[in-house]
């Protein structure tokens, strides 16, 4: 079978891993000039960036592709502290096109992402990620860093398992969010205090559908500079049915509530179901 060279993310061409090693470098250098106050929390928690990839799997090659993934991607990825796989997620069934995986990779810092970038480039991933090209048709990638206030904070790379396991399947709900021109910030941080607070007080005294577990946006010249990514858990899968099958409530569309006073700084965004595979090493 042809493989497929991306140029992209996990394959990168020349220039591609030449681009991302440099914006490795500039965030690592930029983070060193915060100053010590700032880094004892909202510091440390920007400094992680964050890899996602859509991957185009063959489907007579789906199988294939993960099991590379699981076997010796994850565990050669973690030969660097400063590298290691969160998610594998399958784009669900009937909510988006077929055979799309999602994973999101975690580094520690600017440095650590430049080091991923030499290693896939010209190092010990190479020949890994040549093999996963034969197994799909294209790899799109883009940065994050997280909010300031994403409920994540700061993710232990040294609690991240490097080694596969079985467990049960999760199913998150990850909202892409396009802000308009000019209101990127006020986007950021009227999301933290108005949408994170509501849904907070809104999920308390009655059964809750989502969790949010995290919320980034995109690192300084990673994709699109205007992009939010609201990272949810189902918690009551049960609950998606009335979602996907009866109107919005006109309570939820008032003056106050954050489906309609967002409509000042947002009205476009994307809507994904992703599940997690039995061995994902976050669920």
């Amino acid at each position: 079978m042809a493989r497929i060279r991306s140029t992209v993310t996990l394959s990168f061409s020349a220039r591609s891993a030449a681009r991302l090693s440099q914006l490795g470098q500039l965030c690592f250098l930029e983070r060193r000039r915060e100053s010590n106050a700032a880094s004892n929390f909202l510091g440390l928690a920007l400094s992680m960036l964050l890899l996602r990839e859509c991957h185009e799997v063959l489907g007579f090659n789906e199988d294939d592709f993960e099991a590379v993934v699981r076997d010796e991607w994850l565990p050669a990825l973690a030969k660097d502290e400063g590298a290691r796989l969160l998610y594998y997620l399958h784009l669900a069934h009937g909510s988006g096109e077929s055979y799309r995986v999602v994973t999101y990779t975690l580094c520690r810092d600017g440095g650590a992402l430049g080091r991923l970038v030499e290693r896939v480039d010209r190092g010990d991933l190479k020949s890994l990620s040549e093999m996963l090209d034969g197994f799909r048709h294209n790899v799109e990638g883009s940065t994050y860093v997280p909010l300031p206030w994403s409920p994540a904070g700061q993710i232990s790379l040294d609690e991240v398992p490097t080694e596969p396991g079985e467990h049960d399947l999760s199913l998150f709900m990850e909202d892409t969010v396009w802000p308009y021109e000019g209101k990127l910030e006020e986007y950021v941080r009227r999301a933290g205090e108005h949408y994170a607070v509501e849904f907070d007080q809104k999920s308390s005294g009655r059964p809750q559908l989502l969790e949010i577990q995290a919320a980034y946006r995109t690192a300084f010249g990673g994709a699109r500079r205007r992009e939010v990514i609201l990272w949810q858990k189902v918690v009551n899968p049960k609950g998606m049915v009335g979602l996907l099958t009866r109107e919005i409530p006109r309570e939820y569309k008032t003056s106050g509530r954050w489906m309609l006073d967002a409509l000042e700084i947002r009205d476009q965004w994307c809507s994904r179901l992703l599940r997690t595979s039995s061995w994902s090493p976050q669920y």
